[in-house]
């Protein structure tokens, strides 16, 4: 196991932006300070060719603008808040109207995707720290935040995130790597399998605003509790799928306790890949709106030639009565882990 450390640019400002590889039992991670960015991840397939699984950029001006979040640590708050405010305690707070009138992963500029985080390396592990000001994108409190990437020799990839606020406050982070199971060159990912541990989900409005119920996925489109192709039913002629291009939609885990627990896998390519996390939601999105962007070696991206399984508390929980909320008191420790573990025999 190793950590290397090679120069990758320069942010606007001089600061020196590196990659940082991690190797460990035949894989290898690529990290980067801009927005602590999973920028590469090589796995073996069953006949031991390597590819890289992840959709990214192979320069810094690339990951400056990220219209897509590839690879990014999102936060302060990943998802949705609908009508872009909130309140705790009484007191409201204003966030950007980035996506109509609503709220989407914090701030296109300001949101930790396109911030230059600080690095420290391990045997085995980086580990990023941002600190963020108080309401300095609308959010309460000055809040130290981390995110640690590493990998073991069970051929997992582990992000392990922690924060602490002066102020009581709402953290909801999750990582934003497309993932394609063939390699990030390959194209259309209809016929990756897909299982979640799922059996309801939070349907949405216009705006992909959830309605606060827990529907049933029994039966339908939506059901992945069995193993099922991406592409299946995906184009299906119903509103929910049709209110957001397909597949982009938040499951609640079945069973959850707040433990780390199997929340979803994914089969394609010789490799299968298996989702752990301790948080009572996970985003799955299918890469409807990915269009005509450049990517790493010149190679084109396109719609749903990539799928996301993001970690993480329920959309515009904040906001709605019965779903757990992200809120941490001042001085409160916000920690929490999401594992992707591959097997490819």
């Amino acid at each position: 196991m190793s950590v290397t450390i090679r120069e990758f640019g320069k942010m606007p400002d001089g600061r020196q932006v590196y990659i940082y590889t991690i190797e460990n039992a035949g894989m290898k991670a690529e990290v980067t300070n801009i927005g602590a960015c999973l920028v590469s991840l090589y796995v073996p397939d069953k006949n031991g060719k390597v590819d890289d699984l992840v959709l990214g950029f192979d320069t810094v001006e690339g990951y400056l603008e990220n219209e897509c979040f590839f690879g990014a640590t999102i936060g302060r708050s990943a998802n949705r808040i609908g009508g872009a405010k909130f309140t705790i305690d009484g007191k409201t707070y204003e966030v950007a109207k980035n996506e109509g009138e609503n709220n989407l992963h914090t701030d296109f500029d300001k949101g930790f995707h396109k911030q230059y985080w600080d690095a420290i390396t391990s045997e085995d592990s980086v580990r990023f720290s941002y600190s963020e000001k108080d309401l300095e994108t609308g959010f309460p409190g000055n809040l130290d935040i981390s995110v640690t990437y590493s990998l073991t020799p069970s051929h997992e990839l582990i992000l392990h995130y922690e924060g602490i606020s002066d102020k009581k406050t709402l953290i909801n982070l999750t990582n934003h790597s497309y993932f394609n199971l063939y390699g990030h060159d390959h194209g259309d990912i209809s016929d990756t399998l897909l299982q979640l541990e799922a059996d309801r989900f939070t349907p949405v409005v216009k705006g992909a605003i959830p309605t606060g119920e827990l529907a049933p996925v029994a039966g339908g489109p939506l059901d992945f509790t069995q193993w099922k192709e991406i592409g299946k039913e995906i184009d299906t002629d119903i509103e929910q799928l049709d209110l957001v291009g397909g597949y982009d939609h938040n499951f609640a885990v079945t069973g959850y306790s707040g433990q780390l627990k199997r929340v979803a896998g994914a089969k394609a390519g010789g490799r299968e890949m298996t989702v752990y996390s301790d948080l009572p939601g996970l985003q799955f999105y299918a890469g409807n709106f990915i269009k005509d962007l450049k990517g790493k070696g010149g190679v084109t991206y396109g719609k749903r030639h990539a799928f996301c399984l993001e970690t993480q508390y329920f959309p515009n929980s904040i906001n709605q009565e019965g779903f757990l909320k992200p809120v941490f008191d001042a001085g409160q420790k916000y920690e929490t882990e999401t594992i992707y573990q591959f097997s490819w025999e």
